[in-house]
């Protein structure tokens, strides 16, 4: 496979060309985008290694069983953790219409990530009648396959998301809820109030949520769960082990086999 991000970077990600264009390629090292938009909606997937996708409302860290879609004109950033093997498909804005009109995950298909790995070796121009008939599976599929919550919204509210974007620098801060209110000078019952109207979960669930996401990040890193389990605050490796499968349906052990890290 060609290496990605060189490849993304000879796209030219308007409405010209054709309805689909699709890249597979690999990064040996981490590789990010910075923030930005476009016409095109995108979807991102990873056959070996971690990606994150983030927005201004959320970011997403997905393993290779997932797919994130970003549809036209959401400003969004996307990196890889560690050695990184993938693909992207950029879709242009007038067939999006029946897409998901919102950023979401997606449980990748056998089927959508064979047809993909067709399409990126399409030559450059318009497609021929087999190649639009490829390009209408992967886009009934983005269309139709079951959308899994893998995102971390973030709070709009000013002080909400100071606390947010503290946490997510630090997860294994313990200060309790109160304790953050005092910091971010805001009342206790207006900060546990406020962030399930603006994230959907409690304080203690989202600050879990960003545990267990960065926990995917460190695995795809390739370090020890002990030491992912310290450097995230929980008190025992099995208590985070407990969490990690009741989240994810598997153990951190099996997790990390799956996305082929050793």
């Amino acid at each position: 496979m060609p290496e990605l991000s060189k490849a993304l970077a000879a796209i030219h990600s308007s409405d010209d060309g054709p309805i689909l264009i699709a890249v597979a390629g690999t990064d040996d090292g981490e590789r990010a985008s910075p923030p930005h938009s476009h016409s095109r909606g995108q979807l991102f997937a990873s056959t070996r290694g971690l990606v994150t996708v983030g927005l201004d409302t959320g970011m997403w860290v997905l393993p290779t069983t997932h797919a994130v879609w970003v549809p036209p004109h959401h400003r969004h950033w996307a990196g890889s953790h560690g050695p990184f093997q993938g693909f992207v498909v950029y879709v242009a804005e007038d067939q999006c219409a029946g897409l998901p009109a919102q950023p979401c995950s997606i449980r990748l298909s056998n089927l959508l990530r064979e047809a993909v790995l067709r399409a990126a070796v399409w030559p450059a121009g318009p497609l021929d009648a087999g190649a639009e008939r490829i390009a209408a599976v992967i886009l009934d599929e983005i269309r139709t396959l079951p959308v899994d919550a893998l995102e971390l919204p973030m709070p709009k509210e000013a002080r909400l998301n100071r606390i947010a974007q503290a946490l997510i620098a630090a997860p294994d801060d313990g200060r309790s809820l109160e304790e953050w209110a005092a910091w971010a000078a805001i009342g206790s019952r207006t900060l546990s109030r406020r962030f399930v109207d603006e994230t959907g979960f409690t304080f203690t669930a989202w600050r879990q949520r960003a545990r267990l996401l960065r926990a995917l990040a460190m695995l795809a890193d390739g370090h020890a769960v002990t030491r992912i389990a310290l450097e995230l605050g929980y008190s025992t490796p099995s208590t985070f082990i407990a969490l990690f499968k009741r989240t994810f349906g598997v153990t951190p052990a099996i997790y990390r086999m799956r996305i082929g890290v050793n």
